[in-house]
C-alpha cells in the first residue's frame, strides 16, 4: 500500500508541475505574445471586428478630414479624400493588402481595438457600445502638404517639413506616389513599377547626403578641433591623398585662402575633406551617431529606417575624407537630414518627431494626447548658433543664394550628391526659417535633380514662403 500511495503522490506532483507549467505558459502568452498575434494584419477575427466598428476619421491639424469610412450594409468602405496626396504618410487599410502608415501605427485607436484584451477580441465581444472608432488629429498641414506635393512635380524624391521646437511633422511627401483608393485595380502595376511608388522615400529612401552632411562635420569639428574657428587653408581646388586618390571641389572650383566659415558658405570639399582626416573616422562617426546615424530614431507614428555612417580603417584616408562631405559609404534618409536642420534651429536639441497630436472620440472628447519630447541635447547652443549663422550666410551669398529670394530670413545648406552609377547627382537642401525664431525646418531631396543650389533650393524656398504666410 505504501508503494501505491507513494506512486500516487509522484503522479500528482507530476500533474501539478505540468498544470503549473501550463498556467505559466498561458500567462506568458497573454502578457507577452498574445497581443502581437491579435494585432497581426492577417488575423481574420480582427478584420471582422474592424468591419463591425466604423473606423475613425483621420484629420489634419486644422480638423480637415483626410480619411474616413462609410457603411454599405454589412461592409464599410475606407475613403482617402485626396487620393495620392497623403498616401505614404497616412498609408492604407485594406483586408487584402494589410495596413501601412498611420493606419497601421494607430489601428487600435481607429478601430477601437484594445489589443491587450485578447479574450475579448478572440470571443468577439464589443465593449465599445457606440460601434465607432476613435478619430486622430494629426500634426499634418493640408496646405503645406499640397504645396510640397505640387512643387515636387514629376520629380522623384521627398519633401519633409517639421516644427523644430515640437518635432511635429507638418508635411511629408514622397514621389512617385499611388492612390490607396484603387489598390486592387492597380496593385500589379504598382508592384511592377521600377520607380517603387510604394516606397516612402522620406523615411526609407537611402541616399548619399552630399554636402548637407557638412553640418554634422561642422559640429564634430567644433567639438573636437581646438583651433577650427581660426583655421585657414589655401584651397587649390583639390585635396590629393596619393597617386590614385584625390578629392575635388564641385566643378573643380578653386576657392583660394579660406577659413572655416567661408568653407561652409561656399561648400569647400577640400577644407571639409581635410577636417575629416584631422578628426579621423572614430570622432566623426561618434558625432554622426549623436545625430542618430546607425541608430533607430525615436519617433511617434512613423518608422524611420536607420541612416548609415561607415567604419573605416585609419589608412583609408580617401574614404575618411569623402565621408566628411557626405559621400563614400554615408547614406541618409531625407527625414534624418531634416532632423539635423531642426536640431540646429532648436539650439542643438533634437525633438522626437511625431505625426499625431491627439486621439478624440466621435463627440470630440480627448482620449489621449501625444506631447513634445526631447531626444537629447545633440550639441551646445553656442555651436548651434554659430552654424545657424553659417547657414544664413550660405543663403545670403553662398551656394544657397536661390533661397535669398524670400519674404523671410532663411538659413540653409545645399548638397550635390554623386552616386555610384555616375548619373546626374541628387539635389539636396536642408534649412529652417525665420533666423531668430525658427518655426519650420525643411528637407528637400530631388533624385537626379542636379546641383543642390538648383531644384531642391527653389522648392524649399517656395514652401517656406507658403508656411510663413
Amino acid at each position: 500500500m505504501k508503494d501505491i500511495s507513494g506512486n500516487i503522490k509522484k503522479v500528482m506532483i507530476i500533474f501539478l508541475m505540468l498544470f503549473m507549467g501550463l498556467i505559466m505558459y498561458i500567462s506568458y502568452f497573454e502578457i507577452f505574445t498574445g497581443h502581437k498575434i491579435v494585432a497581426r494584419a492577417d488575423n481574420k477575427r480582427l478584420w471582422a471586428k474592424r468591419n463591425a466598428i466604423l473606423r475613425g476619421i483621420i484629420y489634419d491639424r486644422n480638423m480637415k478630414p483626410l480619411a474616413e469610412s462609410s457603411k454599405n450594409g454589412t461592409k464599410q468602405e475606407r475613403k482617402y479624400l485626396y487620393d495620392d496626396l497623403f498616401a505614404h504618410v497616412i498609408g492604407y487599410e485594406d483586408e487584402k493588402y494589410g495596413l501601412t502608415g498611420i493606419e497601421k501605427k494607430y489601428d487600435k485607436y481607429l478601430a477601437a481595438i484594445d489589443t491587450i484584451d485578447i479574450y475579448n477580441v478572440f470571443n468577439f465581444k464589443n465593449k465599445e457600445g457606440n460601434k465607432k472608432g476613435y478619430n486622430l488629429v494629426t500634426s499634418l498641414n493640408y496646405e503645406l502638404q499640397k504645396s510640397a506635393y505640387d512643387l515636387l512635380g514629376d520629380n522623384k524624391g521627398s519633401v519633409v517639413a517639421l516644427n523644430p521646437k515640437t518635432g511635429e511633422v507638418l508635411a511629408m511627401v514622397s514621389k512617385p506616389s499611388f492612390d490607396p483608393n484603387s489598390l486592387d485595380e492597380n496593385w500589379e502595376a504598382i508592384n511592377k513599377n521600377q520607380d517603387v511608388p510604394l516606397l516612402n522615400r522620406a523615411v526609407s529612401g537611402m541616399y548619399p547626403p552630399g554636402s548637407v552632411f557638412k553640418v554634422i562635420t561642422s559640429v564634430s569639428a567644433l567639438e573636437n578641433i581646438g583651433n577650427i574657428r581660426s583655421r585657414s587653408i589655401n584651397d587649390k581646388g583639390r585635396l590629393v591623398f596619393n597617386q590614385n586618390e584625390k578629392l575635388s571641389n564641385y566643378n573643380g572650383e578653386v576657392l583660394g585662402p579660406i577659413n572655416f566659415k567661408e568653407a561652409f558658405v561656399h561648400s569647400s570639399n577640400v577644407f571639409f575633406g581635410q577636417i575629416g582626416i584631422d578628426l579621423g573616422n572614430e570622432k566623426l562617426k561618434e558625432t554622426a551617431e549623436k545625430f542618430c546615424f546607425n541608430k533607430t530614431i525615436p519617433s511617434d507614428g512613423v518608422t524611420i529606417d536607420n541612416s548609415r555612417f561607415p567604419q573605416y580603417k585609419s589608412y583609408e584616408i580617401g574614404n575618411v575624407a569623402q565621408s566628411a562631405i557626405g559621400q563614400s559609404g554615408v547614406l541618409a534618409t531625407p527625414i534624418q537630414m531634416g532632423l539635423v536642420a531642426a536640431t540646429i534651429a532648436n539650439d542643438g536639441i533634437m525633438m522626437k518627431p511625431k505625426i499625431v497630436n491627439k486621439v478624440v472620440n466621435s463627440k470630440g472628447n480627448i482620449i489621449k494626447t501625444f506631447g513634445e519630447e526631447e531626444v537629447s541635447q545633440i550639441t551646445s547652443s553656442e555651436n548651434a548658433s554659430l552654424i545657424k549663422n553659417f547657414m544664413r550666410e550660405t543663403v545670403l551669398r553662398g551656394t544657397a543664394r536661390a533661397a535669398n529670394d524670400s519674404k523671410v530670413e532663411i538659413c540653409g545648406k545645399t548638397g550635390t550628391a554623386d552616386h555610384k552609377d555616375g548619373s546626374t547627382p541628387h539635389s539636396w537642401f536642408i534649412g529652417f526659417a525665420p533666423l531668430n525664431n525658427p518655426q519650420i525646418a525643411i528637407v528637400v531631396m530631388v533624385e537626379n535633380g542636379g546641383t543642390g543650389g538648383g531644384a531642391a533650393t527653389k522648392i524649399a524656398t517656395k514652401l517656406i514662403n507658403k508656411a510663413v504666410e
